[in-house]
């Protein structure tokens, strides 16, 4: 019985003009995106290691760096109507691409597997389930959270519509009664911190927590219709939306000593909203991370059959949850967060430096197997981004930044060779 026919977005060539998104469905969509719970524990590191005010400046600051990031790539992609995987073409070559599809896939793959072993083990918790009621259940979310990312475009902007809204009424719900049960700000400001963190360590957190979202970002935002609408969005998106997550972490941890707002609606009595609020939050993200992975698996096997990739991950992502690998991920795929924002900051040297801000036409490019500035550059820059002491995300950026336009210099010449 052959597949339905899923939308097919473009998997391995520019989107047209008229195939663009308007500018409210693509802020729905990023905003799904980044409503993740995972944001807001990593607010609750925060909010138990700095004041009130202190905090709410790292927050912005933080915020508005993962925002720039982001949008930057979302402005090329946006010119371009390329994708990250398909950009990183250009930046790393014909075969040397792959690089970027492993890590990119590899990320999102394992968040994916997170998300579905975290919905199982928090219904059979909370519901007062059998144990082995979590396998069935990973395998129903396993498949059931790609569904709107097989359709494509389309599905995912039809449920973040939907659920986007519904997330922010209940968030702003909850928050209200825990602004009530914490004081307010007199009560919320007089918390004093119970752990030590500092500045750097604290960008860290709240920029690696997302940089491979940031860094695929442009799978949508190559869908808007301007470059503008696309910046906008994305920092409307990874400035505010992710901020906001951030701060609801920190005040479920100040007030509830709980930084996941699905919990904090369970101890505010809200159980039926906080599991309402637990998979809206964790299908907007889901079928994002898992659209993600079938854009790096197109480019990796070159082939358009997008539905049969993205249920492809999904097969893997569950069964990694189904082997109880998402405790023994999430490490991992922090530390392949530090190795993500070079391929980024590579990307965006690549287009500014070398390309002058215009990409030829895909299908028209004689690009080589492996450009090796590219792979030189994003090398350096990932070992003194792993060696660095201070805010590893960014200093992988901004040495990839430095360094392309050197390593052009020195490799250039044998980096034109045609592809074999």
């Amino acid at each position: 019985m052959p597949l339905p026919q899923a939308d097919n977005d473009y998997p391995l060539s520019e989107v047209p003009d008229d195939a663009r998104k308007p500018f409210a469905s693509l802020t729905l969509l990023l905003l799904g995106f980044t409503f993740f719970t995972a944001t807001m524990f990593a607010g609750g590191q925060l909010g138990a290691a700095f004041p009130l005010g202190e905090l709410l400046a790292l927050i912005v600051v933080g915020n508005l760096l993962l925002g720039i990031y982001a949008a930057a790539i979302a402005g090329i992609a946006a010119r371009s109507g390329l994708s990250t995987a398909l950009m990183s073409r250009f930046a790393l070559g014909e075969r040397g691409s792959a690089l970027s599809d492993l890590l990119l896939g590899i990320t999102q793959v394992g968040w994916y597997a997170w998300g579905v072993a975290t919905i199982a083990n928090v219904l059979v918790s909370t519901l007062g389930l059998a144990p082995d009621w979590a396998t069935p259940l990973m395998v129903v979310f396993g498949f059931g959270f790609c569904l709107t990312a097989f359709i494509g475009y389309r599905g995912l902007a039809l449920l973040s519509n939907v659920a986007v809204p519904a997330m922010a009424l209940l968030i702003a719900i909850s928050m209200i009664i825990a602004w009530r049960d914490g004081g307010g700000w007199t009560g919320l400001a007089a918390n004093a911190p119970s752990a030590e963190l500092g500045w750097a360590a604290g960008i860290t957190i709240i920029f690696g927590t997302f940089v491979s979202g940031a860094t695929q970002a442009s799978n949508w935002s190559r869908f808007a219709r301007t470059p503008r609408q696309a910046i906008t969005a994305t920092l409307l998106a990874f400035f505010i939306g992710n901020g906001l997550m951030v701060l609801i972490g920190a005040v479920g941890a100040f007030v509830y000593q709980q930084p996941d707002v699905v919990e904090v609606l369970i101890l505010q009595g809200l159980s039926v909203v906080g599991l309402a609020m637990l998979f809206l939050n964790l299908w907007t993200t889901q079928d994002n991370t898992i659209y993600n992975f079938a854009a790096a698996g197109c480019n990796l096997l070159r082939t358009r059959q997008r539905g049969w990739v993205t249920l492809g991950g999904a097969a893997i992502g569950t069964l990694l949850a189904l082997a109880g690998m998402d405790t023994l991920l999430v490490p991992f795929l922090i530390a392949l967060g530090t190795c993500i924002p070079p391929l980024g900051g590579i990307i965006i040297a690549d287009y500014v430096f070398l390309r002058r801000g215009h990409y030829p036409r895909l299908d028209a490019a004689r690009l080589p197997a492996f450009h090796l500035p590219g792979l030189g550059a994003y090398a350096l820059a990932t070992l003194g981004a792993w060696f660095s002491p201070w805010v590893p995300p960014l200093v992988g950026i901004a040495l990839a930044l430095a360094l392309y336009p050197l390593c052009c210099r020195c490799l250039g010449q044998r980096s034109m060779k045609p592809v074999l």
